[in-house]
């Protein structure tokens, strides 16, 4: 059960970056503005939401094996 959160966290830090590196924004001439602009303007960073939910998920798991 615990490798299919560190599984499941590992995809969603990829998927984040991927998406990070890859969405379109409204405005801005990088990737960074373009987030950043995405951040501000619609409350979400392409891929941000999934990057950290990854870190949560693999944090999770390490916290569940050290428990256990």
């Amino acid at each position: 059960m615990l490798f299919i959160l560190f599984i499941f966290g590992i995809v969603l830090v990829v998927w984040g970056i991927y998406r990070m590196r890859r969405d379109d924004g409204l405005f801005g001439k990088n990737q960074k503005s373009k987030n950043i602009f995405n951040l501000l303007l619609m409350g979400e960073a392409s891929g941000l939401g999934q990057f950290l939910s990854g870190i949560l998920c693999i944090i999770l798991g390490v916290i569940a094996f050290i428990v256990r």
